[in-house]
């Protein structure tokens, strides 16, 4: 019984390592305004990416879903729908979207630095440590006369 007990008091204070799962196509704002009506499909395809969704019943319809699940953090999900008319783009729908830098900050988790001590020495500190000798470079010489090889190939006779 003691046994369970103290499991069950661990099993409350370790917390199993969740993966990030990223699903689906991230579509930014900048992406969306780059868009314009009556604008061709492989455009609209060029400026977006290949939907995560398309229909067979909804040819005309390519629907761009976006999800990110992290651990501590609320789930995000973002949905984007673009229709098309004889191939060209005639209406846009979909959820308010972020620009790339608000997105970029609203999933970094990282803890601000703290801030770093000033690096600096004084000539007295400076002084404690032994200056390392400097090698000599013996010069180099030039050759008298250049160099002679033998030929690569046999001369024909």
């Amino acid at each position: 019984m003691v046994a369970g007990l103290g499991l069950t008091a661990c099993s409350s204070l370790i917390t199993p390592y969740r993966p990030e799962v990223v699903q689906g196509n991230f579509v930014s704002r900048e992406q969306a305004q780059a868009l314009r009506l009556g604008m061709p499909r492989q455009a609209v395809r060029d400026i977006l990416g290949t939907p995560l969704v398309t229909s067979v019943f909804h040819g005309d319809r390519w629907d761009y879903a976006f999800t990110i699940r992290r651990q501590g953090a609320e789930p995000q999900l973002r949905r984007f729908s673009v229709f098309f008319k004889n191939d060209t783009l005639v209406q846009l729908d979909g959820d308010p979207l972020p620009s790339e830098a608000e997105f970029a900050a609203k999933i970094d988790t990282r803890t601000a630095a703290k801030k770093l001590p000033e690096l600096k020495a004084s000539e007295a500190d400076l002084a404690q440590f032994p200056a390392k000798p400097t090698a000599s470079v013996a010069p180099v010489l030039a050759p008298s006369k250049p160099a002679t090889y033998p030929p690569l190939e046999v001369l024909a006779r």
